[in-house]
């Protein structure tokens, strides 16, 4: 989130990348030690008090780019009240989780990657992006299939039912034909996206 954040910012270049929030809302993920949960009206408090402090310092345009599958919900939500309460500044955010994926996937189709191996949770392209950024946190040797089908019928049962209930070790694709190289252009493409993306909506 934090690269995404900073090429956006750089590539809009009359922009200011605030702090990310960096725990999101992970009760999917809970089967799995170690996972830290948010709920989701503590994410939208702070999207909220974030926001407020934003509008009072003076910026006009608030964009909201969120990258965990389970903070999508929360800050559309968030986005929609901000937006009937805030009078000096309005909030921009991203909120297509399904788009988020299709993309990837239609990317990692021109490299021989299916879209189920390209997945949506530690698949080839989230792997790929992780070695672009912090490839020294990245074991290859380590990394297996784990569920490899339709992930967008199964979206629903994740979130209602965890994750580890469609995959036991919580990867959603295949990271075993991830590459660093894959994952810088899946950077640039994504932000190249939300820079056409925020544009387009302070345009209107």
């Amino acid at each position: 989130a934090d690269e995404l954040a900073y090429r956006v910012s750089e590539k809009l270049g009359n922009a200011l990348q605030a702090p990310t929030i960096n725990v999101g809302c992970s009760e999917h993920h809970m089967a799995f030690p170690g996972t830290i949960d948010i709920k989701h009206e503590t994410l939208k408090s702070l999207i909220r008090d974030y926001c407020v402090s934003l509008e009072k310092n003076g910026f006009k345009n608030i964009i909201i780019l969120p990258w965990h599958g389970g903070d999508f919900k929360p800050v559309q939500e968030a986005t929609e009240e901000l937006n009937q309460r805030l009078k000096e500044a309005r909030v921009i955010s991203y909120t297509d989780l399904k788009g988020l994926l299709r993309f990837f996937a239609e990317f990692s189709l021109k490299h021989g990657v299916s879209a189920p191996e390209s997945g949506a949770h530690a698949g080839e392209s989230e792997t790929s992006i992780a070695l672009a950024v912090r490839k020294d946190l990245v074991d290859m040797e380590k990394a297996e299939e784990g569920f490899v089908g339709n992930y967008e019928e199964k979206i629903p049962v994740i979130f209602s039912q965890g994750i580890k209930s469609v995959t036991r070790n919580g990867v959603v694709g295949d990271p075993r034909k991830a590459e660093a190289g894959k994952g810088e252009e899946y950077l640039e493409l994504w932000a190249d996206k939300m820079v056409d993306f925020v544009q387009n909506k302070i345009a209107v």
